[in-house]
């Protein structure tokens, strides 16, 4: 497996300082934000798409500092009912068009989430009482969810895009490995999931039985930690509305690898990884907000590389 940036782990350096700090830790790849819910503070989506110079120029600037492009990433929500959905679903079309121009196979994003029959925002449906919950969801997913991917999985096959990576996130239709396998039944395997374990652990799911259930499913990784505040949580759950900021006062907070969870689990993580057949990229995405962000990825890359099972031996155990 290789080690990758998510380039908005550092999206207060200009493009290629985040380029030289990939280099200097030794990184296989980066995976670059182009909108929707991200600035874009690395590329600018439009100018890549009309200039053959401008793509040129990033993929020279990448390759010279010995890195690839893991991924592009457009999390958004495309299926909000006002006029976010219009403009994340473009964002994510471009991002679509411009991946095989440079030569990138993975678009990261997220499911997107509409609103209810008339509503002006998003609705996310998660418990299945008073009744009016599941007529809701059923909606959803009937007349927005469903015909909105099966139109993008064909938008993104016809442009050579064969592998949509969904995060599994709250306040969104797919937030858990039922609803992306789900999704991708309804739809194909162009969708598959990028595995961020730090949701999981907050909802209370166990990404290591994410792995094995998801299996082949998994078309991306992001490598983030989620540490859990027992004494905040013992009041309020794992339902948190404070701010991220407000980091001494949730009940969890998104930290820096090893942070939350220990090198036996990132262990357990990467063989689990290993065991689903996943040989890509494990990509760094630092929201760790009290620890400065290169200080946390370097952190992350020591932690990854001791976590990353070695590549087994040539030699094949003899046969009886």
């Amino acid at each position: 497996m290789k080690i990758g940036l998510n380039t908005d782990s550092v999206g207060h350096l200009p493009l290629a300082e985040t380029l030289d700090l990939a280099a200097e830790l030794g990184l296989d790849c980066v995976e670059f934000p182009t909108g929707a819910w991200s600035t874009a503070p690395h590329v600018d989506l439009d100018r890549l798409l009309d200039s053959d110079a401008a793509r040129r120029e990033l993929l020279a600037q990448v390759a010279d500092r010995g890195l690839a492009i893991s991924a592009l990433t457009c999390s958004g929500n495309p299926l909000h009912p006002g006029p976010t959905g219009r403009e994340h679903d473009e964002v994510t079309r471009k991002t679509i068009a411009l991946a095989p121009l440079l030569g990138v196979d993975r678009v990261v994003m997220m499911s997107g989430l509409p609103g209810g029959p008339g509503d002006a925002n998003p609705n996310w449906i998660t418990v299945s009482w008073p009744p009016e919950t599941t007529r809701i969801l059923d909606w959803q997913w009937s007349k927005v969810v469903v015909p909105y991917w099966r139109d993008l999985v064909g938008h993104a096959r016809d442009r050579g895009v064969h592998r949509l990576c969904l995060e599994m996130h709250a306040h969104q239709a797919v937030y858990n490995v039922p609803t992306l396998l789900r999704l991708r039944e309804e739809v194909g395997p162009v969708v598959g999931a990028n595995l961020d374990p730090s949701h999981l652990m907050w909802m209370g799911a166990d990404p290591l039985a994410a792995i094995e259930a998801l299996g082949g499913a998994i078309h991306h990784v992001h490598a983030k930690d989620t540490r859990l505040e027992p004494g905040r949580q013992a009041l309020t759950s794992r339902l948190e509305t404070l701010p991220v900021m407000a980091a001494t006062e949730r009940s969890w907070n998104y930290v820096t690898l090893g942070h939350g969870h220990d090198d036996a689990f990132w262990r357990a993580f990467c063989l689990a990884l290993r065991r689903a057949n996943y040989d890509h990229v494990l990509s760094i995405e630092h929201e760790d907000v009290l620890m400065d962000p290169a200080e946390g990825v370097t952190k992350s890359v020591d932690l990854l590389r001791r976590a990353i099972p070695r590549e087994p031996g040539s030699s094949k155990p003899q046969q009886v």
